[in-house]
């Protein structure tokens, strides 16, 4: 038992703990923009759809407590995903032979350090984002329940929306990096692997972006009313 910690704490360790909590993260990500698409379809059926969400798994489970345990998940593999990322980055600073230090500071050199602040940015954006269209705590027109609603009416903010596109771009390429990163990561590479690889991040990162920047945009053009 002490020797697999052991091995969990080894920059290997850590980067493969930082590829599957990511790929956790990209599950869900991509999920809630499809997810979230349903909003074209019109406020009933968003507002059934949001519902739904909180049924789930009924009756063995009680109202919301999917959603709870959900968002239980994502927290575990936030926290394992950040503390992943600061073990690995003491590591890197901690390390004496000079020889070391330049081939970690040319592999992890500017798309590591663009990582390490994307993710500080996405962590601050996350916890808006819950204060804002979850729980409605920073949302002046919030109502419980009516998730088309607050979705519409937290769009129309310019700022807001300003804010929310940016997090996205970050978010894209937070992504970008992490699914290309997480193949090697986690051995799957190869001649033919290695071709598709970055084409199915890049793919990846604008599907998502693309998704989720139509909704503020949608508002602010009068597409969804």
């Amino acid at each position: 038992m002490g020797r697999t910690a052991a091995l969990f704490l080894t920059s290997i360790g850590l980067k493969i703990t930082m590829a599957v909590s990511g790929i956790v993260f990209v599950g869900f990500v991509i999920g809630h923009m499809l997810g979230n698409m349903k909003v074209y379809l019109g406020a009933e059926v968003f507002n059934h759809y949001a519902e739904g969400l909180r049924e789930f798994g009924a009756p063995f489970l009680g109202h919301g407590q999917f959603l709870w345990i959900a968002r239980a998940v994502l927290i575990v593999a936030l926290v394992v995903h950040v503390w992943s990322a600061l073990k690995l980055t003491r590591q890197s600073h901690a390390a004496r032979d000079e020889g070391y230090r330049k081939r970690v500071s040319m592999e992890f050199s500017r798309s590591s350090r663009s990582m390490r602040w994307g993710g500080v940015a996405l962590l601050i954006f996350i916890i808006y984002h819950l204060l804002h269209l979850t729980f409605g705590l920073v949302h002046p027109d919030f109502i419980p329940g009516d998730a088309y609603h607050n979705l519409v009416t937290g769009f129309e903010s310019v700022p807001v929306s300003v804010v929310y596109m940016l997090a996205m771009i970050a978010l894209g390429l937070h992504l970008y990096h992490g699914v290309w990163s997480a193949f090697q990561t986690l051995g799957i590479s190869g001649p033919r692997v290695n071709r598709w690889r970055r084409p199915l991040a890049l793919g990846i990162a604008l599907f998502v972006v693309a998704g989720n920047l139509s909704f503020p945009v949608s508002v602010l053009t009068g597409i969804l009313p």
